[in-house]
């Protein structure tokens, strides 16, 4: 049924009420919708209070949710001449059998790794952010790329299968100590998490998991992590406990300065400094890896920064209500400049970590020149002002820049582990 500003033969159940123009209120990023709505007198909302019923109809091109009232005249945009009202169904609570507002009321995932869990599980696989795994493999990137670039300069032959398997026993650190981290984060937001769009929902927010049982949780994660770090060398275990208070101080930061960002730098970037341990290369005894793995270090910093700055423009609006502070808003009309500088540092960085290791032109060129293409490019096309754009490159500037990163240092260390520039070398010296 198409409803036309024009259509005056529809009856008014309450004549007395004067509808005001339509107000477009924003439900949050976790939708990414507007609700349409009319705005009433304050004696309008309580004469109607008890008879008002919400009906919500889906636009197939906008997917704007429209709520009506039954006894009100509909509301008509100045804009357009009709709209449709399509009965797609909204969320139905399964008790009342009343539509369920996603904006004001939690609904559990539909599909998914979550979706399949026992319902006594969800809270923690949410909390743990099981369903977002971008936030992982940032954790994990780096453990990455010391690996590669420490193999080559072990005393023994690092083979490739021990290149596997020294990572894989990382990935499955990051995921544990990334959940941990998270957890460690909502106890700390607890008060804040419920007046934040995007986070209001979190189980700790929304008393879904109590305070204490998160604490024994997350206490059982940390203890999970402290397994996997036995695993590797004992001079790991005294490389990677200094990493835990900044992992707790983290949501602290976010009460006290506008640069949480170069906290959370410090604690995600703490991997690139542990392959070198792990694959038996002693920092303080060998001068170029402790260079190497310095410069390596600074250049996650500021890749974590740079890109947290962008998630931080999800929530700047949020962030203002709750008087939470972070980058995004100390530079709010010059971040683009300020992540030009972060990228230009983080690939400076990068280059200074391969000339200490002794790296050669697959490095510079897949490495080096793909965090170049890949940083620049996303610099250049994110909309800070726009949600859904912060979140894409987010999550997908994650495996482009770190992915392009890898991939050099990995044609990196199979150049060297095959020998191929010392056949170059002997070739050169025959032609001469």
């Amino acid at each position: 049924m198409m409803l036309s500003r024009s259509s005056a033969r529809v009856p008014c159940r309450a004549p007395t009420l004067q509808p005001s123009p339509c107000v477009r209120v924003s439900v949050g990023s976790r939708f990414h919708t507007h609700l349409v709505t009319s705005r009433f007198g304050r004696s309008t909302r309580q004469a109607t209070a008890a008879t008002t019923q919400q009906s919500w109809s889906y636009n197939a091109s906008s997917f704007d949710r429209v709520q009506t009232a039954s006894n009100v005249p509909t509301c008509t945009s100045t804009r357009h001449e009709h709209y449709s009202t399509s009965t797609v169904p909204a969320p139905v609570d399964a008790t009342s059998q009343k539509p369920v507002n996603p904006a004001t009321h939690y609904i559990p995932p539909q599909t998914g790794l979550i979706a399949s869990l026992p319902k006594s599980w969800i809270p923690y696989a949410e909390l743990i952010r099981l369903d977002k795994p971008t936030g992982t493999y940032y954790l994990f990137f780096p453990t990455l790329f010391s690996t590669l670039l420490a193999a080559p300069m072990a005393a023994e032959v690092i083979t490739p299968l021990q290149v596997l398997g020294t990572s894989g026993l990382f990935f499955a650190g990051a995921l544990i100590m990334r959940g941990a981290g998270c957890a460690i984060n909502d106890l700390w937001d607890r008060n804040l998490d419920p007046y934040v769009e995007r986070t209001k929902f979190r189980p700790i927010a929304r008393r879904a998991l109590s305070p204490r049982n998160a604490v024994l949780f997350t206490g059982t994660q940390l203890l999970a992590g402290l397994g996997i770090l036995l695993q590797f060398p004992s001079q790991c275990l005294w490389y990677g406990i200094p990493s835990l208070p900044l992992v707790v101080a983290y949501p602290l930061a976010k009460r006290v300065t506008h640069y949480p960002q170069a906290v959370l730098g410090l604690a995600f970037s703490w991997g690139a400094i542990m392959g070198f341990p792990a694959l038996g290369v002693d920092l303080l005894a060998n001068q170029d890896a402790l260079m190497a793995a310095s410069a390596l270090y600074t250049s996650c910093i500021a890749w974590t920064i740079l890109y947290d700055m962008i998630y931080a423009h999800m929530d700047i609006k949020d962030d203002v209500a709750a008087g939470i502070k972070s980058i995004a808003l100390r530079h709010e009309h010059n971040t683009k400049a300020v992540l030009t500088g972060l990228a230009t540092a983080q690939v400076g960085l990068l280059a200074a970590a391969g000339v200490a290791a002794g790296c050669g032109p697959v490095f510079f060129v897949g490495s080096c020149g793909s965090a170049v293409a890949t940083l620049g490019l996303m610099i250049w096309k994110v909309q800070l002002k726009s949600v859904p754009n912060c979140w894409w490159w987010f999550k997908n500037g994650c495996l482009l820049t770190g992915g392009g990163i890898s991939l050099g240092l990995m044609g990196e260390y199979l150049a060297q582990y095959y020998g191929l520039y010392e056949k170059e070398e002997h070739s050169d010296k025959v032609i001469v």
